[in-house]
């Protein structure tokens, strides 16, 4: 079928499901294959339970009119993504960096909502499958759309932009993170790089931070919108740290020579770049101060990012998303700078590091003993190889044996690690 086919059949049939466990009355069932399954088995439960059509890509499952059969399901879901991104039409931000991409694109959505019909990315749904999806939501009703991008292997981003087509473009940063994937730094830099060289190439704007000189220089050539936290008048976004008592992050930022202070409910003093490209692009789409101001403020941090909880023994900042050596470094140096006693940091092993696995978890270890935290645990067999001078646990599930028996209280504790060490599990013995 060509995809103009299949675009027509997807406006009478815009609901997109690629899960056979779920298939709403009239939707259309993508069998896409994973690792461990493949989803043309699948079609015909699929349109048992409710999709009206299953596209697949091996005939030996076609049942007749209702299977749609096309050379590669999931190419076919992203051709038609970028249809009906290009046919609806309206402003399409990309963001894309290694840490703060997904808070970022948060607090963007926090502002933009406040006076626009926003689409967004809905938690972590960053990548072949989940940008497409994501585009398949779109209706002539939205206004814009923020658009997350991730990329875990050369050339991510490039396939992404060209099914988002994105007219406006933010890289938080560029730092050391899926290098087993990208095989060195440098792959990592190339490849997030493709967000500015699509913006470039379709003279689109880009928001970018003027403290970053490595952004500046790969961003030249393009129209910017700059912020940061200079006092320069002529910049688009200035603002600095207010100092504080309190773990959230609290700044102020000028427009016309105002001052505005704003109260987050975000960890973290590395925030504050990420508070400013919203502010940045608040101001560039004529949001008034105050609503931005109050939007910004009114975002509360879930999915076990940068979140502060309260226990009844404890005072936890709760960081166990994901990590890389850069956001660690970072969480690590702001956690030593709270003015607050006695300090416990509880840390997960960072994954998908590759041939630098454990010189990377080294440099970790030195940070904390330059730290002088109260008590350290470290959890994961890269920590355990590299950590020798604190508490370390193979898994989890031994850490919390171990604090099962030696209870933590009165502590201010930072909690952090990648995904799938899963320390979240902790919380409930803290």
């Amino acid at each position: 079928m060509e995809i103009s086919e299949l675009y027509e059949l997807f406006l009478h049939h815009p609901q997109i499901t690629t899960d056979s466990r779920n298939c709403p009355a009239g939707s259309l069932f993508f069998a896409l294959k994973g690792a461990n399954f493949d989803g043309n088995q699948f079609a015909e439960k699929a349109l048992s339970i409710g999709a009206d059509y299953a596209i697949i890509d091996n005939p030996k499952y076609a049942l007749g009119e209702r299977t749609i059969v096309v050379k590669d399901v999931l190419k076919a879901l992203q051709n038609l993504a970028q249809r009906h991104r290009k046919t609806v039409g309206i402003p399409v931000i990309g963001i894309t960096g290694t840490n703060g991409k997904t808070t970022t694109k948060e607090l963007l959505a926090s502002v933009l909502t406040s006076k626009f019909n926003l689409l967004y990315t809905e938690g972590n749904l960053n990548n072949q499958i989940g940008v497409p999806l994501t585009l398949l939501r779109l209706t002539h009703e939205h206004e814009m759309a923020v658009i997350e991008m991730g990329a875990s292997h050369p050339g991510d981003i490039k396939e992404l932009v060209e099914i988002a087509q994105p007219n406006y473009g933010i890289i938080t940063n560029v730092g050391h993170a899926h290098l087993e994937g990208f095989g060195s730094f440098e792959n990592v830099v190339k490849t997030k790089r493709e967000l500015y060289d699509y913006i470039r190439s379709t003279k689109g704007t880009v928001f970018i931070n003027k403290e970053d000189s490595f952004l500046l220089s790969i961003a030249q050539g393009i129209e910017q919108v700059t912020y940061g936290i200079s006092e320069d008048e002529d910049i688009f976004a200035s603002g600095h740290l207010v100092e504080s008592n309190s773990p959230f992050l609290i700044f102020n930022w000028k427009q016309q020579g105002k001052v505005h202070t704003v109260e987050t409910r975000l960890i973290g003093s590395y925030n504050l770049n990420n508070v400013l490209a919203a502010v940045a692009v608040g101001r560039y789409f004529k949001i008034p101060a105050e609503r931005i101001s109050r939007a910004i403020t009114s975002y509360e941090p879930s999915n076990n990012r940068s979140q502060l909880k309260q226990t009844a023994h404890n005072s936890l900042i709760i960081d166990a998303y994901n990590a890389n050596p850069d956001s660690m470094k970072a969480a690590l140096s702001n956690f030593s700078d709270l003015r607050v006693s006695p300090k416990v940091v509880i840390l997960g092993d960072m994954k998908e590091l590759g041939t630098e696995t454990i010189e990377l978890h080294q440099e970790v270890c030195n940070e904390i003993k330059d730290a002088k935290f109260d008590k350290v645990f470290l959890c994961g067999e890269n920590f355990t190889q590299t950590g020798k001078d604190f508490s370390t646990y193979s898994t989890t599930d031994a850490l919390i044996d171990a604090l099962k028996q030696h209870p933590l209280k009165g502590y201010h504790i930072l909690i952090k690690g990648s995904r799938s060490m899963a320390l979240e599990k902790v919380i409930e013995f803290l």
